[in-house]
Parts: C-alpha cells; structure tokens; sequence
C-alpha cells in the first residue's frame, strides 16, 4: 500500500483530492453499514430532500456529530485503517477528528449536494485539513460520488458555509459565495467508487455530487480530521462546536484538542 499512499499523496496536494482503494476491509465495512443503517430510523438523519424543496419518493438524508454518542462511530473514525491512511497522505504525525457524517441518498433521488467547500465550517485553521468519504456501496459517479474541481485548494478565497442543498449562504458567514459550476465542466474530476473505497478532499476543495440515478442506496460514512498545523479560529456564523469560544484564536489544536473534546486518532501501521 505504501506505493499507492505516495501516489494518493501526490494527487491530493496537486489537486486537491485523491482517491484510495480497498482501504475497508469487508468485516469493518458490514459493522458501519450496521450502525447507518441503526441511524436511519432515528432523527439524527435529518431530511435533506425536505430542506431542499424536493418531494420525490426516494429521499436524501444526513446528519453530523455521531460519534459523540455512539461509540461505534467513534472507533470508526479514530482506529484502524481509514485514519493511518489520511494522516499518511496528509504527512502528519497527528490526527484529530473534528466531525462525522452519514450522508444516505435513496435509489431515485434527484437531490444533489451543491457545490461548497468544507473550510467554512471548520472552527480550525490550516493546511492539514481534510474529508475523508467512504463509500459504503457502489457509488458511481451517476449515484452521487463526490466531484471536485482541480486545483481549488490552491484558491486564496474562501467560500460562506451553506446547507449543502442549497446555495443560500448560512446568515452571518463570511466570504464570497460558492461558484455555480457545471458537474461536466472540464476543471471537475471525481471517481467510480467501490465499497471500501474512499476519497481524500482538502478542506478547501470545491466538491459536489448529483443525484442517485441508480437502483441502490448511495450510503457514504464522511469524517473531517486536522492535523499537525491546525490551530484554533472561530468562523463567525458557522455551526458551533462545544468549547470553541472559549479558546484563543491561534492556539494550536494540540494544545486545545483536550479542551474543546476533539479525539486524538490512533495511528497505526500501513499494511
């Protein structure tokens, strides 16, 4: 795998996005279905297609934060091979989980996630900042995997926050709104992902995703990591996170990861 991570690593800072094969094994994938699927019943999904005005039978549903109530989730996020693989093409020693999601979008539905990117909504500032995407079935590009435009990390603006359905900015944010781009425009580039697959974005890579146009489920896990150089900002307006407030602008997430509850992943070795 090591030749692979270093390939992996070259896409992901030259384009802002990579993609990684076969990370999760078969055992691991069956435990996170379970536990999505555990979710979906439940109002910690919210319903996506409702905020986004959509009245179609199959329906898009997510939700955030689950690994600060359900433990699963957090070993998901924190053990094993999705977190040694990011910190790898990351280059860094350290690695810390700022958020979870389970992103559901049903056979059918027309519902596509708008363009945005993540650094918005991270109360962290840095380099080392990332989403990982898991696919936990086969998601083709025609049932809604993630698209990303080349290069945007590189990009000194940044973007307001939205609710993912829409492009109405999130009141109070700052910055420039998310650009209207085609899912076929030439700069956009994304892959046909196989469960156990998963993508690598940077927190500033522009990304989307269409509608599920096939028969299956599209169930993804997405978990969001900082690592070495993270320090602490608050992004007015964004969702907050517990303890943020209270901690200095500036101060590296090392120090304030304790304060705040962000876990520290555990790194193990590559096979």
């Amino acid at each position: 795998m090591a030749c692979g991570i270093r390939e992996a690593a070259g896409q992901f800072w030259a384009d802002g996005a990579c993609v990684v094969r076969a990370v999760v094994d078969a055992a691991t994938l069956d435990r996170i279905r379970a536990a999505v699927d555990a979710l979906s019943a439940t109002p910690e999904l919210a319903d996506l297609s409702a905020m986004a005005g959509d009245t179609s039978p199959g329906r898009f549903r997510g939700g955030v934060d689950h690994w600060r109530a359900h433990p699963e989730f957090a070993a998901f996020a924190t053990t094993g091979a999705i977190p040694a693989v990011t910190a790898a093409v990351l280059g860094s020693d350290h690695l810390w989980l700022y958020e979870d999601s389970v992103l559901v979008k049903d056979p059918g539905s027309p519902v596509p996630t708008r363009w945005h990117t993540d650094d918005g909504y991270f109360h962290v500032e840095g380099r080392q900042m990332v989403t990982v995407w898991v696919a936990l079935d086969p998601s083709p590009r025609g049932s809604g995997a993630l698209r990303f435009v080349r290069g945007s990390h590189r990009d000194d603006r940044r973007y307001r926050p939205t609710l993912f359905v829409t492009d109405d900015p999130i009141p109070g944010t700052e910055g420039a709104r998310v650009p209207d781009l085609d899912l076929d425009d030439p700069q956009v580039f994304g892959w046909d992902l196989e469960p156990g697959d998963l993508t690598i974005h940077h927190a500033r890579t522009l990304h989307a995703a269409g509608g599920n146009l096939g028969t299956t489920p599209r169930r993804a896990l997405s978990v969001r990591y900082c690592g070495d150089d993270a320090v602490v900002r608050v992004k007015p307006g964004a969702p907050g996170k517990p303890g943020f407030d209270a901690v200095a602008p500036g101060t590296p997430l090392a120090e304030a990861a304790t304060v705040v509850g962000l876990r520290e992943a555990v790194l193990g070795p590559l096979d």
